[in-house]
């Protein structure tokens, strides 16, 4: 059976594997057919004979519905590579041929987004202003989500405790510094680098409970012998953490990338940085791409042009 199903997978058709992942979708082969533009008689003798090939059943005919077997779940997941990879050619070619370049579809947390991704882009626009950049900023677990999907090329992030890494290749970056931003005004501005416990009173504006930064944040208040602060809120919006810490005393952890993009010009939005007496830092984020998934050229250079500027930090 390992031996047919390798064969059949080696010479599947864009059409067998439409049909396959359109009834794994719908439950329904009549509906199915529709999607594929065939009759319900036909797809069900595509089926058969797709069955019969690789000699195992691959969908349960129930009630409700046809579910996937163990083996046509497996079968149906190769289908939909199969798919995106045809359909990723068709794109690629046709974009070559109306000369825009290609397509890039990249992820990132926060820091990395506006330390590595923006540069990258900028230097990729230079050289092939038509290629299409669609640049997702998120928490790593739905980046991991989205490169599961096949919805990314890569991403800049950290593996969720627990998740099931053999999908993808994962290549080192490196970690991020925490800064703490306040108003210009703020009472602790100007009396050199401070501790964690002259700050413990004050209001914080925090990331969720089990992010990156909060956890950094945490980790070092306990390092010292400390409770977490007590006076938080919890915000993950940079509008927002900005009208927070506006008009009040309050302290907001961040990357040192965000930082610095919220106080040197052109931006220079009326904050300081609050220099701390230690060092925070936040475990290393990684460059993550799906497995045995080919990206377009485009893609390439981005991925080609992020690891250069990771190296030479």
């Amino acid at each position: 059976m390992v031996c047919n199903m390798a064969d059949f997978l080696d010479n599947m058709r864009p059409v067998q594997s439409r049909l396959l992942v359109e009834i794994a979708d719908s439950g329904q082969l009549q509906r199915a057919a529709q999607a594929c533009a065939m009759t319900q008689p036909a797809a069900s003798r595509m089926l058969a004979d797709i069955e019969d090939r690789i000699g195992t059943v691959l969908f349960e005919r129930l009630p409700k519905g046809m579910e996937p077997t163990p083996a046509g779940a497996l079968i149906v997941h190769h289908a939909r590579r199969i798919l995106d990879d045809h359909a990723q050619l068709c794109a690629e070619f046709r974009e070559l041929g109306e000369g825009r370049g290609g397509t890039v579809r990249v992820g990132a947390v926060t820091g990395p987004a506006i330390g590595e991704l923006v540069p990258a882009i900028h230097w990729l626009k230079a050289r092939a202003p038509r290629v299409d950049v669609t640049v997702e900023v998120a928490p790593s677990q739905a980046l991991v989500q989205a490169l599961g999907r096949g919805d990314l090329d890569f991403a800049l992030a950290r593996l969720p405790a627990g998740f099931d890494d053999r999908g993808f290749e994962i290549e080192p970056a490196r970690d991020e510094i925490v800064r703490l931003m306040v108003r210009d005004g703020h009472p602790m501005l100007g009396q050199g680098p401070v501790s964690l416990r002259a700050l413990s009173d004050f209001p914080w504006i925090l990331q969720e409970r089990g992010l990156p930064i909060r956890r950094a944040l945490e980790s070092v208040f306990h390092d010292e012998g400390l409770a977490s602060p007590g006076n938080v809120i919890s915000a993950s919006s940079l509008l927002v953490i900005v009208a927070l810490l506006r008009d009040s005393d309050a302290i907001a952890p961040m990357s040192q990338e965000v930082m610095e993009l919220m106080l040197d010009p052109p931006v220079s939005a009326g904050f300081r940085r609050l220099d701390l007496n230690r060092l925070v830092t936040v475990e290393p984020y990684m460059i993550l791409r799906p497995r045995e998934r080919r990206m377009s050229h485009a893609a390439e250079m981005l991925l080609d042009r992020v690891r250069t500027a990771i190296r030479g930090m």
